[in-house]
C-alpha cells in the first residue's frame, strides 16, 4: 500500500527468474519461449521491479528457442526500462549462454562453466545393423534433398557438406548475437567462437562474464540491503507430478543428462 503514497519510499524489489535445464528439447518442463512467456511477462511487469535477475543453469539446446527466449527478454527489458542481470550456476553453455547474453550484465561463480559458442549435430548410423539383420530400408522422396542424413542409410559426402553448411549458418547467427550483446567487452581470443568453454575468472577475462558474484550479495550491493526478491520458476504440471507419460519423460531426462555430461556435470 505504501508504494502508492508519494512521500514514502518503496522497498526495492528484484524479480528472480530461474532458467534451469535444456532448451526446447521437446519434453514438458523444457525451457521454451512458450513455457516461459507468461512467467517472463509477470517478472518484468508485476510490482515494478528495479531489476530482473536470471538464475541460469542450462547446457543449451534448440538454437531457435534460445533466440526466441533471449529476444523476449530483451523486448521486455526495453519496454519496461528494467535492467537484466544473469547469474550463472553450474553452466551457461551453448544456448544457455545465449540466454545469459540477453542480460545487461553477467555474473558467475568461480567454478561456473560458460561459453561453448558453437553448434552441434549428433546422430547415429544403423545401416550396418539393418543389413546384418536382413532388413532393407525403403525410402521414396520427391526432391533429392528430402532424405538428408537418414540414420538408416549410409552417410554421403553430399549430406555431410549440406549439414556443414547449415551448421555454419547457425554458428554465424550465434556469433553475431554474442558480438551484438557483449561488444567491446569481448577479448580478441582466437578460441572464443570455436565451441571452447571457460570457467569462472577465465570467462571474465575473455569477456563472457562481467564478474564473479552471486545473486543476493550483488543485488544488495546495487540496490541496498533492504532489497526484496520475488521468485519465478516453472511449475510441473499435475500429470507430471504423478508420473504420467513416464517413458517420454525418462527419454527426455536421458537426453538432458547427456547435454550436461558434455561439460563434466
Amino acid at each position: 500500500m505504501k508504494r502508492w503514497i508519494p512521500f514514502l519510499k518503496s522497498t526495492p524489489m528484484v524479480a528472480v527468474v530461474r532458467l534451469q535445464g535444456a532448451i526446447g528439447m521437446g519434453a514438458r518442463g523444457a525451457l521454451s519461449d512458450q513455457s516461459l512467456r507468461t512467467m517472463l511477462e509477470k517478472a518484468f511487469r508485476r510490482g515494478k521491479p528495479v531489476a530482473v535477475a536470471l538464475e541460469i543453469n542450462s547446457p543449451g539446446g534448440s538454437p531457435v528457442q534460445s533466440s526466441l527466449i533471449g529476444t523476449r527478454i530483451r523486448r521486455l527489458a526495453i519496454e519496461t526500462g528494467v535492467p537484466v542481470f544473469a547469474f550463472v550456476e553450474d553452466v551457461a553453455a551453448s544456448g544457455g549462454y545465449w540466454l545469459a547474453s540477453a542480460a545487461d550484465e553477467i555474473f558467475a561463480d568461480d567454478s561456473s562453466i560458460l561459453g561453448s559458442i558453437g553448434v552441434i549435430s549428433a546422430g547415429f548410423g544403423a545401416h550396418v545393423f539393418l543389413a546384418r539383420q536382413g532388413l532393407e530400408r525403403r525410402v521414396h522422396t520427391a526432391g533429392k534433398s528430402k532424405s538428408m542424413n537418414d540414420p538408416f542409410r549410409p552417410e554421403t559426402e553430399e549430406d555431410v557438406a549440406r549439414l556443414d553448411r547449415l551448421l555454419s549458418q547457425l554458428h554465424e547467427n550465434f556469433i553475431g548475437h554474442v558480438q551484438s550483446r557483449r561488444g567491446d567487452k569481448l577479448a580478441q581470443d582466437p578460441d572464443l567462437f570455436t565451441g571452447e568453454v571457460w570457467i569462472g575468472q577465465s570467462a571474465v577475462r575473455v569477456g563472457l562474464a562481467d564478474g564473479i558474484g552471486h545473486l543476493v550479495p550483488v543485488m544488495k550491493a546495487r540496490f541496498g540491503d533492504k532489497v526484496k526478491f520475488r521468485r519465478y520458476e516453472m511449475k510441473r504440471s499435475l500429470f507430471r507430478r504423478f508420473g504420467a507419460n513416464l517413458a517420454m519423460d525418462a527419454l527426455a531426462g536421458v537426453e538432458e543428462r547427456a547435454q550436461y555430461a558434455r561439460f563434466g556435470l
